[in-house]
């Protein structure tokens, strides 16, 4: 086709409207040339020349099967693939007014490289697809990563560190038959199985046990120094054992203990011959102080067996032999009470050797004497054997160095805060000193001995009672004295960890929450002690009791008095409250009251245990019950001739009767119980005194008072059980 019969098509409105125009001609049918003005496009208006008009954008025919389409559509369609397929395209800076950079047809069919500029929300939505589409590629290939493990660790701290979903976690343990929530812990050994399941890498933490252990023991090196023998009474109940140390001490601890049973462990220490120590420590024969005993045979030197000439071998006795062989602890045989008529302490001796324990006289090596605790019989003796076998096992220690020990017994006291008997394994304890004991910590702030004396330092073998504790610790627990701050946040940071460990269980039948309708009842106790050992043995005991149908379930377990926290829980949650040497304050009592509940005390274990089973079985009998009628505050101590020590007292509530029973209680904790022996008023003999007003009165074979006691009068009444 020649220039000459090629129509052309021309832009005669400058303004910027586009015409088609069509060309008769078949050979050019379909074909559309456009041509765009420039701003400053000049039209020749000469006539005569006839110079072809210069198109700035080329002539772009349409292809054949797209022949029903427009340009503008057609040209959006090529727009669109030429941004999916990512192809790159040339930058260049659109120089001009701001409406040229705008996209018109005959731009967008142009292959210029002169193209418009992309707007920052186009930018931002393309940078978005690009940026889920990398995500849903990296779905399909994860990302192996080192994964940290502590000692314990919650199952929503190991998703966080795997960089996984904590359903996705708790999904997976449930394939494995184990139920767990979110807030579980689980231990090191667990989780790194679990890591390495999802496809990370383990790696554990740096505070481990042995690192703990090597800052614990660092203060445990032996020295050359002498030490006392640590010696430890055991035996059955009710066969002498504090009868024993009340003779070897000279004093009269037997007559403070409640039904005549020792409740909680007692150190003390004995001069022999004027010059040499021996430290004594004093266990509960009941069954339900095993804890104790066995914490006893850890930490002693020597065990004194005191077996009852007239009673032989019991299953307390026994249980102590097994204690002290375990701990690896030689023992010398004490047969008491043989000042009784017809005593033959052969037959113990026989029984002995059921046990693999032989007397010298039978041809063996355990040291064997034959004493009367209330006699005072051959007690040198025994004093001479415990020398003897402390020279044989030449104990040594090191004295100048940082204090450690053990506690034997802690309880919380009104006024001094908590308190804890330690007794000193190691080194010299000073006041001032910082230390760790169990998951809490403190500085000491008093001392005080085994006769209630304030000391400043206590050197290896002493028992002594430490103020300055920060909690209550648990007894048995470690003493250690450290200076380093940062060593005591990292033992207690790591021994906190461990108590909120949640072992996993296996879930099997009886976990099923559908098909476990029929779940066995339970008796909710709160349980309060005067110490932590009779707590300790009160828990353990009522753990054991198994009652078909009915269980009970310790809610809650502390030591101190009975508070107004402890009824609100017993109130929510049904409960028992048991108090075990202690009392309930005044909020408490009037609460209760309110409450319409009963406060049940004690002051022998059995009992308590005893009352609680009672109590599951449902079979109480009639019971007889502590009625109080009046309490009294001690104002003054006198010293009267006939009388002995009187407490001026006044009454501050109820009244107080002659011969009813008193109950003497200071900073909570109950000292004395007995039955009051004179009731003066104003220098006359009374039978009751009224509240508000003052008297004096004497408690029965009893004359520590002290300024601020309260002295509870009550009476014991029978009630009929519904």
């Amino acid at each position: 086709m020649s220039k000459e019969k090629k129509k052309k098509l021309t832009l005669k409105n400058f303004k910027g409207t586009h015409r088609k125009f069509n060309d008769n001609s078949s050979k050019t049918r379909g074909k559309v040339v456009v041509e765009q003005k420039s701003p400053t496009f000049k039209p020749n208006k000469s006539k005569t020349e006839k110079k072809p008009i210069k198109s700035f954008a080329p002539k772009v025919a349409l292809p054949s099967d797209d022949k029903q389409r427009n340009a503008k559509e057609w040209a959006k369609k090529k727009i669109q693939e030429e941004l999916f397929k990512g192809k790159k395209k040339t930058e260049k800076k659109f120089e001009g007014k701001r409406r040229d950079s705008k996209l018109t047809l005959s731009r967008a069919l142009s292959d210029s490289d002169v193209e418009r500029q992309r707007s920052f929300a186009s930018v931002k939505r393309a940078r978005e697809k690009q940026i889920k589409r990398t995500d849903d590629e990296g779905d399909n290939q994860k990302i192996a990563r080192d994964v940290n493990i502590p000692e314990f660790i919650t199952i929503q701290e190991l998703a966080n560190r795997m960089a996984e979903k904590a359903s996705s976690v708790i999904k997976y343990l449930l394939g494995k038959n184990v139920k767990v929530t979110v807030n579980h812990s689980i231990d090191a050994d667990t989780a790194e199985f679990i890591v390495g399941e999802f496809g990370h890498r383990p790696v554990r933490g740096d505070v481990t046990e042995d690192k703990i252990n090597k800052i614990v023991t660092e203060v445990q090196d032996e020295g050359n120094d002498p030490r006392p023998p640590i010696v430890t009474v055991m035996g059955h109940v009710d066969h002498g054992k504090t009868s024993l140390l009340d003779a070897l001490r000279k004093s009269d601890v037997v007559a403070t203990e409640h039904g005549g049973i020792t409740q909680h462990i007692g150190a003390y220490q004995v001069k022999v011959n004027d010059k040499k120590l021996i430290t004594f420590i004093d266990t509960p024969g009941h069954a339900a102080f095993t804890e104790m005993r066995a914490r006893g045979s850890k930490i002693t030197d020597i065990v004194i067996l005191v077996v009852a000439a007239d009673d032989g071998i019991k299953p307390q006795t026994i249980e102590a032999i097994q204690h002290s062989k375990a701990a690896g602890v030689p023992i010398i045989v004490a047969v008491n009470k043989c000042d009784l008529p017809g005593i033959d302490t052969s037959k113990v001796k026989n029984q002995l050797l059921e046990h693999e324990l032989i007397v010298e006289e039978m041809g063996g090596e355990v040291l064997c004497n034959e004493i009367s605790a209330l006699k005072k019989t051959n007690l040198d003796k025994l004093k001479d054997n415990i020398i003897l076998q402390a020279e044989l096992l030449d104990l040594k220690t090191k004295i100048n160095s940082s204090a450690k020990g053990v506690v034997i017994e802690s309880r919380l006291d009104k006024g001094k805060g908590p308190v804890s008997t330690i007794l000193i394994m190691n080194g010299t304890l000073k006041k001032g000193d910082t230390f760790i004991s169990g998951h809490t910590k403190g500085k000491v702030r008093a001392m005080f001995d085994y006769n209630n004396e304030q000391i400043k330092i206590a050197e290896p073998s002493t028992p002594v009672e430490v103020i300055g504790f920060e909690d209550v610790t648990n007894a048995g627990e470690d003493f250690i004295v450290l200076e380093e701050e940062e060593k005591i946040a990292e033992i207690l940071e790591f021994r906190q960890t461990g108590t909120k460990k949640n072992k996993l269980k296996p879930t099997n039948e009886s976990d099923d929450i559908f098909g476990n309708i029929e779940k066995a009842e339970t008796l909710n106790i709160v349980v309060k002690a005067d110490v932590h050992g009779s707590l300790e043995a009160i828990n353990a005991a009522i753990n054991k009791i198994e009652i078909e149908k009915i269980k009970p379930k310790i809610i809650l377990s502390a030591v101190g008095p009975v508070t107004e926290t402890d009824v609100t829980l017993a109130k929510a949650s049904n409960a028992r409250i048991l108090g075990f040497n202690v009392r309930a304050n005044k909020e408490a009592k009037e609460l209760a009251t309110s409450y319409k509940m009963e406060i049940s005390y004690f002051n022998i274990i059995y009992e308590a245990i005893d009352f609680v089973e009672k109590t599951i079985k449902g079979t109480l009998e009639p019971e007889t019950k502590e009625e109080t009628i009046g309490q009294c505050e001690v104002l003054e101590v006198f010293s009267v001739s006939k009388a002995g020590k009187v407490a001026g007292v006044k009454v501050t509530q109820g009244e107080v009767k002659n011969n009813c029973q008193a109950r003497l209680v200071r900073d909570g904790t109950v000292i004395y119980t007995g039955k009051i022996g004179s009731l003066f008023r104003e220098k006359n003999a009374a039978k009751e005194v009224k509240s508000g007003l003052e008297c004096g009165l004497t408690i029965s074979d009893f004359l520590d008072y002290k300024k601020g006691d309260i002295v509870e009068v009550f009476e014991i009444v029978t009630i009929e059980r519904e």
